[in-house]
């Protein structure tokens, strides 16, 4: 059964200038303590994806998710970077490096980023939030940076990635053209995935709107 998400009315073409104008404060130039921070994620020390570390988890990943508001505890760090490091560069390897969620056709229940996001789970400190993150790092394309504060503007029926997969699929890519139509016209650059613009969005629009969510920023 496919799951399904709601398109918040923010991505919908309508209020697209209040997107547009979000996506341009979120990128705006960080200077000192001013700016988001969290606009750094993707292109921190060259990205989590370049070509000689896409497949390993290393120190820049770690500091990257620091920006988006979420932590790797000491111990978890040494796993990633040590103890565990071979069995992870493992399942990142069975990643494809240039895969767009939009052209995935299924999700099966064993799908890698999966099995990665449930080792990652294993280790102790590391929520679902933070595992994801990780992830996203590594594959910006493939993986959305997922919080809670999307989780309630989206209301998932069951797994983000496949509803939103479906949804991104949906009426001839509508949406994910409505996504890089986004990007283009708040001039953030196309490095920025179609996957960061609908969290970025979702997120800048929907954050104070739920006074009981936790501190997972986008």
């Amino acid at each position: 059964m496919t799951s399904t998400l709601i398109v918040p009315p923010i991505l919908t073409p309508a209020l697209r200038d209040e997107a547009v104008e979000h996506l341009r404060r979120y990128f705006a130039p960080v200077s000192g303590t001013t700016g988001w921070a969290g606009s750094r994620f993707e292109r921190l020390a060259g990205g989590g994806d370049r070509p000689d570390t896409a497949d390993r988890f290393t120190a820049d990943d770690l500091v990257a998710v620091s920006l988006l508001s979420v932590s790797v505890p000491p111990h978890g760090a040494i796993q990633l970077l040590e103890s565990r490091a071979d069995e992870f560069a493992r399942l990142l390897a069975e990643i494809p490096h240039d895969l767009e969620l939009v052209d995935v056709e299924s999700i099966p229940d064993d799908w890698a980023p999966n099995r990665l996001w449930t080792a990652l789970r294993d280790i102790h400190g590391i929520g679902w939030v933070t595992a994801g993150k990780l992830l996203a790092r590594k594959r910006p394309r493939l993986i959305p940076v997922y919080d809670t504060v999307v989780q309630a503007a989206v209301e998932p029926t069951a797994s983000f990635w496949e509803a939103l997969r479906a949804a991104l699929r949906a009426d001839d890519l509508a949406l994910h053209r409505h996504l890089l139509s986004l990007r283009d016209e708040a001039g953030i650059g196309d490095d920025i995935s179609a996957l960061r613009v609908f969290d970025v969005v979702v997120w800048m629009h929907h954050r104070y709107l739920d006074p009981a969510s936790d501190a997972d920023a986008a």
